[in-house]
């Protein structure tokens, strides 16, 4: 089933050390490994087969590839050779330029390219052809296996290589992740900041350079100092401009990465520069302190060798800071912890994650656009008690992420366009209605509704309890989303996903009238005709009962009460046991009716015979019905058609399967009830 995500509390965030085995053998890579060696065979990986349907999803592969391990490659194949570094990053023929520069930025910081790639492997006496990568995933980090064999043309890797043509830990860690999202065709495209959070389990913050704050210098190096990815490119204006070259040398759509930023003296003044690495290898700037330019001749050796400068076509080159500022549109930035920037001090963020899914017909309500849909939409509550340290207001930081989008991308998925909104508490519990939504303005909200994996904001906010919505800007639109809260003091969040709860009136009983009203008597001039003598009829006879009186109700549309509606009423109103309804049970059974039809005309706006499936929770509550998401996305899974509407015989069904289950229910109470008694008895 679909997008339903049943525990939506919220939850800490994961570490690195408890990596879980994703192998379909349930194996970890240790076993897989000591397997290997003890059947002296290597190991073929079957959950990523060496076929076409590992490459690509919607076409075959162009030239005939040919997949070939590394000792059939080279001769004295090595995992690293002379440390993993940036220049070890060579991009191939697959549209994955975005991945190649966080891994650059990833070989940046040694521990966190040690948790990723794990150094202990190689192609000494214990190789076995298996090797393993870890990467975090929506609060859980993932051991992922792949074998070795790699795609080849020629004899030579078609995807990220090594500048050196004999180390290979690039184009495995491409290949893990290829298999982490369903094949090397699912890299194609993508935001670098992604990746980065794939790596590190970071946050992630992007900036317009055209409109960076005035301090965004001293922001970029202190995201370097603390180790943080730092990612930039140029944005295009058409598809046509996709990779386009300017005259000085840069590709616009183009994700490069920041691998350095400094000052150097340059004729008795302090310049900023700033160091730029394409993951091609090659095509540089040709500007201003390029590898050639004429600003090194007025550079000392000594400022050269400690900038590590050198006139290299690496792909790596240093910029005057005023000229990336012109040239450059987009700086993504992933925070290994989200240290707030424009201080000079690193904070402990305190950090709660949620799991939930926008599910169509239910919780998939849209932006505030769409008011008569939006206020459906999963929602969650967030308590800001203690002020930071020294300010009168709170800082925190929202980051919503769409799971799983690459994965299904050859099922036709694309990243979906989500934002979120968020309002000041009211002050009561539970999911909040329509009207207030049309009443009160958001306090804030996303900076922009964007297709991207994840949105994230840095928020200040006076203390307080406020509201929290994740949507998508179009109702209708089905995901799993994790929605991230950091916060420098402690913050409480809590899902406004209401407790399940039943509020229903005394059960009526049969019980004989002293006069019969005139509806009472049509009824019983109808049960004597169909029946006979008994006055009990059976769930065909109350079919033609039903529908007869009912097509008499002037102020309500809807097509016959099933013959299954019919045998539900009769387990449910049945009392004898005997599968047929009594008269007077079918006069309480009527009581019933009336108030469930007047529900139902109560929520069928159009007065169209049919309840929009959003309209469902609001009319399950005026019945008596509290629910939570969880079960209100699987009502709407099975009673809602494809245009979102419940038919009123639906809502009947519906409502009945609840009070059977109602009763089970309170039936098992007043069981363990007396049953708790009777053992304190004892």
């Amino acid at each position: 089933m679909p997008y339903l995500y049943r525990d939506a509390k919220p939850r800490p965030a994961a570490h690195p050390g408890a990596a879980r085995a994703t192998h379909s053998s349930g194996k970890s890579y240790e076993q897989l490994k000591r397997e290997c060696l003890s059947r002296g065979v290597l190991f073929e990986d079957s959950d990523f087969p060496a076929c076409n349907s590992s490459l690509f999803f919607s076409e075959n592969p162009p030239i005939p590839f040919v997949w070939k391990r590394p000792g059939d490659i080279v001769k004295d194949p090595k995992f690293i050779l002379g440390g993993a570094t940036r220049t070890d990053i060579c991009q191939g023929d697959l549209g994955d330029c975005w991945l190649l520069a966080a891994i650059a930025s990833l070989t940046l910081n040694e521990k966190t390219l040690a948790r990723v790639v794990p150094l202990d492997q190689n192609f000494g006496p214990d190789y076995a052809g298996i090797f393993h990568f870890q990467f975090w995933q929506h609060n859980e980090w993932l051991d992922v296996v792949i074998d070795d064999r790699l795609p080849t043309f020629k004899g030579r890797l078609v995807f990220l290589h090594s500048a050196e043509l004999n180390e290979f830990w690039s184009a495995l860690l491409e290949k893990a992740y290829a298999k982490l999202n369903g094949s090397y065709e699912s890299l194609k495209g993508g935001s670098t900041i992604e990746a980065m959070e794939d790596f590190t389990g970071g946050i992630g913050e992007m900036y317009d350079v055209k409109a960076a704050p005035d301090n965004f210098y001293e922001i970029l190096e202190k995201a370097l100092k603390r180790c943080s990815m730092v990612g930039c490119s140029i944005d295009t204006s058409s598809a046509a401009e996709s990779e386009a070259r300017t005259p000085f040398g840069l590709v616009k759509g183009h994700a490069y990465s920041v691998t350095g930023i400094e000052e150097v003296s340059y004729r008795g003044q302090q310049v900023q520069l700033i160091r730029i690495r394409n993951p091609w290898g090659q095509v540089e700037w040709n500007g201003p302190w390029s590898d050639n330019s004429v600003e090194w001749r007025s550079v000392s050796p000594s400022e050269q060798r400690r900038l590590s400068q050198a006139a290299r076509d690496d792909g790596e080159f240093w910029m005057n800071f005023e000229d990336f500022k012109v040239h450059f549109d987009k700086v993504e930035i992933c925070n290994l912890t989200p240290d707030a920037l424009e201080d000079n001090t690193a904070h402990k963020w305190e950090v709660t994650i949620h799991q939930g899914s926008w599910v169509r017909g239910a919780t998939a309500g849209g932006c505030r656009n769409f008011l008569e849909t939006f206020w459906t939409n999963p929602q969650i509550k967030l308590h800001l008690t203690e002020k930071d340290d020294g300010e009168d207001d709170c800082t925190f930081i929202a980051a919503l992420m769409q799971k799983g989008r690459r994965k299904l991308k050859k099922l036709g998925a694309e990243m979906l366009t989500i934002g979120y909104s968020i309002y000041e508490s009211p002050g009561r519990d539970g999911h909040l209605g329509k009207d207030f939504f049309r009443y009160h303005p958001s306090k804030a909200r996303s900076k922009t509704y964007i297709n991207l994996r994840e949105v994230s904001h840095r928020f200040k906010l006076p203390p307080g309890d406020y509201v929290l919505i994740p949507t998508t800007f179009e109702p209708h639109q089905e995901a799993d989303f994790c929605l991230r809260i950091f916060s420098e003091k402690k913050a409480i969040t809590e899902d406004l996903d209401e407790n399940v709860a039943i509020d229903l009136p005394e059960p009526l009983h049969p019980t004989p009238s002293p006069q019969e009203t005139e509806e009472e008597k049509q009824f019983r001039a109808l049960f004597e005709q169909i029946s006979g003598q008994d006055m009990e009829v059976s769930a065909e006879e109350l079919e033609y009962v039903l529908n007869a009186v009912l097509k008499k109700t002037k102020n309500i549309k809807f097509k016959n009460l099933s013959l299954i509606s019919c045998r539900n009423i009769i387990s449910l109103m049945d009392t004898n046991d005997n599968g047929k309804l009594e008269f007077s049970e079918f006069k309480v059974f009527w009581e019933k009716l009336k108030k469930w039809i007047s529900i139902f005309l109560q929520f069928d706006f159009d007065k169209s015979g049919s309840m929009s499936s959003y309209e469902l929770r609001g009319a399950l509550k005026a019945a008596g019905y509290q629910l939570n998401n969880y079960l209100l996305q699987l009502i709407v899974l099975r009673y809602s058609d494809e245009q979102f509407q419940i038919e009123f015989d639906d809502f009947l069904n519906c409502l009945i399967r609840l009070e059977n289950a109602s009763r089970v229910f309170q039936a098992l109470r007043v069981e363990n009830k007396e049953f708790i008694n009777l053992n304190i008895a004892e």
